[in-house]
């Protein structure tokens, strides 16, 4: 079984690179987090595979939702607002780690970040 994880980041709010890596490792260590230990465990052995992505028109609510019914471990982040961003903005979102084919029926439809 293949594993993944994906953090989902939402380009349209101008953040700087700076700001954008630190909010979707945010993402990332928090949706690690939130997973069962055994699955950490297996994910971090084929390599922690990570895939960054933009939000584009999709909503945070709308892929969360799909998270949450096919039980995926996600954390969505909110600023705190002492650099770019006003308190309490949505930056990022992230997904898994899971198995990848389901994490594919959430964001198979998003855009890499280049």
């Amino acid at each position: 079984m293949s594993y993944k994880q994906v953090v989902v980041v939402d380009e349209k709010l101008g953040m700087s690179k700076g700001k954008t890596a630190a909010q979707a490792c945010h993402a990332s260590l928090n949706a690690f987090l939130r997973a069962e230990r055994p699955l950490r465990k297996d994910w971090n052995e084929q390599g922690g595979k990570k895939i960054l992505l933009k939000k584009g028109d999709h909503t945070f609510g709308e892929l969360i939702e799909k998270a949450e019914r096919l039980n995926i471990p996600h954390y969505k982040v909110k600023d705190a607002g002492h650099t770019e961003l006003d308190p309490g903005t949505a930056t990022a979102l992230g997904i898994g780690p899971a198995e990848s084919d389901k994490i594919d029926k959430i964001t198979s439809e998003l855009k890499l970040i280049k």
